[in-house]
């Protein structure tokens, strides 16, 4: 999880500075400067699962939720500052939401 500037948006797009997870793998981002990213939000949400996931672990200071539908990819040069990181079991959780939606 990262910090990023996800400005200037369009439309319902999460905006603003705000935490995200990175959910492509280093290779890909350091040889295209740039990663697929998920919008964090402390805001509870109400839509469930598969459209947002309840973080249980990671580094976030209030209880946060991953808005699955906010898939973005960003520059690299949007990112700030490393927050920490989530479980393995959390994110294949939130893959396969991810494969709900697109699949």
């Amino acid at each position: 999880m990262y910090w990023a500037d996800l400005s200037p948006t369009r439309g319902r797009e999460q905006a603003g500075e705000r935490p995200v997870l990175i959910i492509s793998h280093e290779p890909f981002n350091t040889r295209t400067e740039v990663v697929i990213s998920l919008a964090i939000t402390s805001k509870p949400q109400r839509t469930g699962y598969p459209l947002s996931y309840r973080l249980h672990s990671g580094d976030l200071p209030r209880e946060s939720w991953v808005k699955m539908s906010q898939v973005r990819t960003i520059s690299t040069e949007r990112l700030g500052a490393r927050i920490g990181a989530i479980s393995a079991d959390e994110l294949r959780e939130i893959v396969e939401g991810l494969m709900e939606l697109v699949g």
